[in-house]
């Protein structure tokens, strides 16, 4: 929802995270209060934008999210520096390409969730894995780069 590099949901952006949250309630059979929209975004901020900014950072969006899903906090812990980050990036590029491909993605993702005491099968695994890739894949591509994967 937030563009590249922004790094926070507002306006229009918080808007299309509701009706996105509110469709995927219906189809998952979730009965919806008929509550206005605009109503459950003025409380959702209340009890979510910790810092009062009208906006949903990263951080506070991660603590919103379900603890199964919730794999981006456990990679900021996990990874905290940038030594941390790039003593990372050495490990899982193991064909020395400059990229981490979805296969080295996926052995990353693996690590960090057992590291973290997550269960996961393997289509989960997948499904996490091709998330990452949407999320940061800026260029399409399929794999990270660098800067990528440093966002």
């Amino acid at each position: 929802f937030p563009p590249p590099g922004n790094g926070y949901i507002e306006g229009k952006e918080l808007e299309n995270f509701f009706q996105e949250l509110e469709s995927a309630r219906k189809g998952a059979g979730v009965d919806s209060k008929k509550d206005n929209l605009g109503d459950k975004m003025k409380e959702f901020m209340h009890k979510y934008d910790k810092n009062a900014d009208g906006k949903i950072e990263m951080a506070e969006l991660a603590q919103i999210l379900p603890t199964e899903e919730n794999f981006l906090l456990c990679f900021r812990q996990h990874v905290g520096s940038s030594s941390e980050f790039m003593e990372a990036w050495r490990k899982y590029d193991t064909d020395r390409s400059g990229y981490i491909e979805a296969n080295e993605l996926k052995g990353f993702l693996s690590d960090l969730l057992k590291k973290a005491n997550r269960p996961y099968d393997e289509p989960k695994l997948q499904e996490y894995t091709q998330t990452i890739l949407r999320m940061f894949d800026m260029n399409g591509d399929g794999k990270l780069g660098l800067s990528e994967m440093s966002r």
